[in-house]
Order: C-alpha cells, then sequence, then structure tokens
C-alpha cells in the first residue's frame, strides 16, 4: 500500500487543491455505496467492488495521516485515524454480514468528511 500512498502524494502535490481532490474520491466513493444501498437486493457483488474501493481509498488516507511528516496537527490526524479504523472495521463485518444500516454509516462519514474538507 505504500506505492499507492506515494503515487496519491504525488498527484495530490501536483493538483491546485488536492482538498478537492480528496472530497471528491469520498463523495465519489459514497456515490458508488448509494446506489448499492439504494437497491440493496441482490447487489452482493457491487456491494464488495464498492466496499473495496472505499476501502482501498481509507487504507491511503490512513498511511497518509499517520506519516509523521503529514502537516496537519496531531489531533486531527488521530480523528482522521480513528474515523479510518472504524470504516476498516465496519467493511470486514460488512463482507461478513452485509447489514444496510452499516452501508448508511459508512455514506454519513465520507460525505461530512468531504463536506469538512470542502469548507462546507
Amino acid at each position: 500500500m505504500t506505492n499507492a500512498a506515494q503515487a496519491y502524494a504525488m498527484v495530490a502535490s501536483e493538483l491546485a487543491d488536492p482538498r478537492a481532490l480528496e472530497a471528491d474520491l469520498l463523495l465519489r466513493a459514497a456515490s458508488r455505496l448509494q446506489a448499492v444501498h439504494d437497491s440493496w437486493e441482490g447487489k452482493r457483488s457491487e456491494l464488495d467492488e464498492a466496499l473495496l474501493y472505499n476501502r482501498k481509498l481509507w487504507a491511503i488516507f490512513l498511511t497518509s495521516v499517520t506519516g509523521t511528516e503529514h502537516p496537519l496537527p496531531v489531533e486531527i490526524r488521530q480523528n482522521v485515524a480513528n474515523l479510518g479504523l472504524f470504516v476498516m472495521n465496519q467493511t470486514v463485518s460488512m463482507l461478513e454480514q452485509p447489514k444496510r444500516a452499516q452501508v448508511a454509516a459508512l455514506i454519513n462519514i465520507n460525505r461530512e468528511l468531504a463536506a469538512g474538507l470542502l469548507g462546507r
């Protein structure tokens, strides 16, 4: 995952607003999860794909915010890391026993963090 985090960091540093990129990725993941949530029955393969996308995204965030070189204050980094661990735990739980309410929780987390990144 280190290579993915390095690639993400390189692309983010080349863009004018890395926060907007992060928000866009979170909203994309939320949209994929929302599509599964809205048509819950018979969507196991779509759920697995959406969870994988979301998990990869959060793995990159976790790798980034837990690095000592990250510019955010320690308290904010810890909060994002805690959210990331919650997301990972929910994902594992849903892979074993999918529940629609858990998908809604992940959607809300992604949307709220995206809103924060965009200053809303």
